[in-house]
């Protein structure tokens, strides 16, 4: 087998759209993936304005828009009202929409033209050696001048000694599934139900299905307990009628990682395995994927040109270290909005973030689409 240019460990979204990206550019790519199947188990659902810019030169974004929900809106309520409203729609960019398609089908439309992952190879040990890079598997040794780790966060530990990473771990814990409903008016618009008892967030979906998200109290990972945790919510917080066609769940928790860089020589670590989010406010994915879009070309240049573009790399890492720790940050702020309140809390708090949505005109959906994201400049 001939050594590849690159090698990519990890084909989910984010490694897989590296790979595709490489591809694109003539880069020669080899591209390992423990799972034995696509899909299984996100959490990612929505692509943002920046992501969808750039992801268009490859093809992947006209892909992803002939199946995706268009969400140009969204709607905070509390105690059956609304309290304001995020418009995606008056966002001066190409794309003012965040859209929304299952992983599995995300998987797929990124791939494009690019290498089918070798499934089943779990790696082992990552070791660089001069001008190239060991990558030890279960099916035996791979060599590459360039490795990209782009696994989640069970491949972390592979590259990151356990003290050197920075972790912050919080007590909250959700509740999700996916349910088909019948046809209803806000059937595009996202929801974030406000409650004493915690956070409701209702995302479209293709099909007529919609993503359900809820604060949970804790209690038994039995799968039927699960589901019956997350209809009690969904009838207190403002979706009875959703709550009926219920019949699974499953459980998160949440924490925060940040690796302290990302790039040692031609070692290169992306996605979630540098920068672990609260899925909370949908940021995660769209970070992982910038890394990889705007890692792509640079890799490209060196591969092309037999040297580094170190200036480049260096701004390159700045960038998505600093776009990280911002994403982090709102993805906190999003999860104490969330969180359980006295009564007398939740009034104040309804009508701070009404105030708040009423008074900051394009500046929240701004933030939520990914716009503070160095990609976005």
């Amino acid at each position: 087998m001939a050594m590849p240019e690159v090698l990519i460990v990890g084909a989910g979204p984010v490694g897989t759209l590296l790979a595709a990206e490489l591809t694109r550019f003539g880069v020669g790519v080899e591209l390992l993936e423990r799972r034995p199947a696509a899909g299984g188990g996100s959490r990612a659902i929505g692509l943002h304005a920046p992501t969808l810019a750039a992801l268009e030169a490859g093809g992947a974004t006209e892909r992803i828009l002939s199946r995706a929900v268009r969400v140009r809106r969204g709607e905070a309520r509390s105690d059956g009202r609304a309290l304001g409203v995020v418009d995606f729609g008056r966002l001066d960019v190409r794309h003012p929409y965040v859209a929304t398609l299952p992983q599995a089908e995300t998987e797929v439309a990124l791939r494009g033209s690019g290498p089918e992952p070798e499934r089943g190879a779990t790696v082992t040990r990552i070791t660089p050696d001069g001008r190239r890079v060991r990558v030890e598997t279960d099916r035996g040794e791979r060599v590459a001048p360039i490795v990209v780790v782009a696994g989640g966060v069970g491949v972390r530990e592979l590259v990151y000694r356990p003290g050197a990473l920075r972790r912050t771990a919080y007590p909250d814990r959700y509740l999700m599934t996916d349910a088909a409903l019948p046809p209803r008016e806000d059937a595009e618009t996202a929801l974030v139900h406000l409650a004493p008892g915690g956070v409701l967030e209702s995302f479209p979906l293709p099909d007529g299905q919609r993503r359900f998200v809820v604060w949970d109290e804790g209690g038994s990972l039995e799968p039927h307990e699960l589901a019956g945790r997350l209809r009690r919510a969904m009838r207190e917080r403002g979706e009875p009628e959703a709550a009926e066609v219920v019949t699974e769940a499953t459980a998160f928790g949440v924490r925060r990682v940040l690796v302290p860089a990302m790039r040692r020589d031609r070692l290169f670590v992306i996605g979630d395995a540098a920068h672990e989010i609260s899925p909370i406010g949908g940021q995660g994915l769209n970070l992982g994927l910038l890394d990889a879009a705007t890692l792509a070309p640079l890799l490209a240049a060196w591969v092309r040109l037999g040297e580094a573009p170190e200036p480049d790399l260096v701004e390159w890492e700045r960038d998505r270290l600093r776009s990280a720790r911002t994403a982090g940050r709102m993805a906190a702020v999003n999860m104490r909005l969330g969180r359980p309140v006295s009564a007398r809390a939740h009034a104040v708090r309804s009508r701070l973030l009404g105030s708040m949505l009423a008074a900051t005109g394009s500046l929240v959906p701004h933030a939520y689409a990914m716009g503070l994201d160095a990609a976005a400049r």
